[in-house]
């Protein structure tokens, strides 16, 4: 476990004690060890199989996260590295925007909406009315086309997954668990922003974070076994912190200023868990 000079720490207590905690606690918590290092959130996959849209839809749910959406430019431009990679020669590969009265994306329907400002990358004169979904070409141009013709497809692993269910904590370490992940870790500015972006869609004011605060040593932790560096802190986030004999508190991101705070391991909220 790494170790970084930390304010929320009992300084006063012995390493050895703090040691200690920390091993009883992770033997209790820890079921896997997720990274939540700062490297990618996303993962590409090119699937070199011709299919219709639906086809390579219902191939992308079952076997990865979803149909490729394309938020920014440097997604565009990992989307088209991994076609690249694979196949330079492919000229045309579904992505995950179809067409229901508005342009929508497979995975987040809330995405995008043709009078909006966010990512497009259009071909000059597109979209034509040709078909309800969309290719991309091999500049990274998009063209919309009938849903029945066949390419190859292009699929994406999502490491951060928002559960919009209302769980306890330890609920929601559960979920994340049987379901092969864990409750995030929020590490560096990179992961913080991808839990942000997460939050946008809960359906609760809070939403749990992997923070679990231990009243014995006065330290906070994340389940994949760190101590708490990186922070996003509310000012008044230690308010009743060491009312340990109520409940236990854990960590959770206020939707409506994407700041931390403590509260009761019993309170129920939306959750986000980590690949």
């Amino acid at each position: 476990m790494s170790v970084c000079p930390d304010k929320r720490r009992n300084t006063n207590t012995p390493e050895s004690s703090i040691e200690m905690e920390r091993i009883i606690l992770t033997s209790l918590l820890l079921t896997a060890v997720v990274s939540s290092s700062a490297g990618a959130l996303r993962q590409y996959h090119f699937v070199s199989q011709q299919r219709n849209w639906t086809e390579a839809q219902k191939y992308c749910r079952e076997k990865h996260t979803d149909l490729v959406t394309i938020n920014d430019m440097q997604e565009q431009n990992d989307t088209k590295q991994a076609i690249e990679r694979v196949n330079s020669n492919v000229e045309r590969v579904w992505i995950g925007l179809k067409s229901t009265n508005t342009w929508i994306w497979s995975r987040d329907p809330a995405f995008y909406s043709g009078g909006d400002l966010r990512y497009k990358n259009w071909e000059n004169s597109q979209p034509k009315g040709n078909g309800d979904c969309v290719f991309m070409n091999n500049e990274g141009k998009w063209n919309d086309r009938n849903c029945s013709f066949t390419k190859y497809f292009i699929c994406y692993n999502d490491k951060l997954v928002l559960v919009s269910e209302n769980k306890t904590w330890a609920e929601a370490v559960r979920h994340c668990r049987n379901n092969d992940m864990d409750l995030v870790s929020v590490d560096s500015e990179q992961m913080q922003q991808q839990v942000m972006n997460m939050i946008i869609n809960a359906s609760s004011t809070l939403v749990w974070l992997g923070l679990r605060h231990s009243c014995t040593v006065g330290i906070w932790f994340w389940v994949n076994g760190q101590t708490v560096c990186y922070d996003q802190w509310t000012p008044d986030y230690d308010k009743d912190l060491n009312e340990c004999e109520k409940t236990v508190r854990s960590g959770a991101i206020r939707t409506n200023d994407t700041r931390w705070i403590s509260r009761p391991e019993t309170d129920r909220y939306n959750f986000i868990c980590s690949k």
